[in-house]
């Protein structure tokens, strides 16, 4: 698992693994030749299936979202308001982040940011998003929780839920156990504020025989 990658996915030493996640901010500036500069390294992974949610630094896939999805098509599952099941497992994937500045896939803070969760499937096992529920590793470097409040809400209703996945907030790196079958995990892979990348998140999930 990864995200926040900003440009920098060339320098990470990727783990084996059968599913690679990446939860957005792949880009820096959000250009269409980022997106395909992600999308050849993509291809060049030995992961069985790949899994892709935009984040608010890839503007392409809000701006010109055809011709970005399209540098995805047959490299990986691209997921926007949609989901996908492998192995097995029910994957959901979101872009959304509450507004700052003026970036992509993002709406007003509070009820405005509901709608963006309520397709959200009650049958969802992994959760994708690219911004993390309100204090689940959400803390800034100033102490702020940043996390989706409506994000948070919506998560009560996911019965079957046992991993969200999601980065943004670098400065919250890590998995935090959501009682005692459901993770957060922050896949942030650049710093805030400092050289070097953290390593991929490898978490094993044990399918029902």
């Amino acid at each position: 698992m990864i995200s926040d990658t900003h440009g920098l996915h060339r320098k990470l030493a990727l783990p084996n693994a059968d599913i690679l996640i990446h939860a957005g901010d792949f880009c820096l500036q959000g250009t269409l030749e980022e997106v395909q500069d992600f999308a050849d390294w993509l291809a060049s992974c030995p992961h069985q299936h790949k899994i892709v949610v935009a984040g608010n630094h890839d503007l392409a896939f809000e701006q010109t979202p055809d011709e970005a999805q399209s540098c995805l098509q047959n490299v990986a599952h691209y997921l926007q308001d949609s989901g996908i099941t492998l192995e097995g497992i029910h994957f959901w994937g979101a872009p959304w982040t509450p507004k700052f500045f003026n970036y992509a896939f993002m709406r007003p803070r509070g009820e405005a940011m509901r709608p963006c969760w309520a397709a959200i499937p009650t049958e969802t096992q992994v959760l994708i998003t690219h911004g993390p529920a309100f204090a689940c590793l959400d803390t800034t470097l100033n102490g702020t929780h940043a996390g989706c409040e409506a994000l948070s809400e919506r998560l009560t209703h996911l019965p079957h839920l046992k991993w969200h996945i999601h980065g943004h907030i670098h400065e919250s790196y890590g998995v935090q156990a959501q009682g005692a079958e459901r993770y957060s995990i922050n896949a942030s892979s650049c710093r805030w504020g400092e050289e070097g990348l953290n390593p991929p998140i490898v978490l094993q999930w044990y399918l029902d025989t």
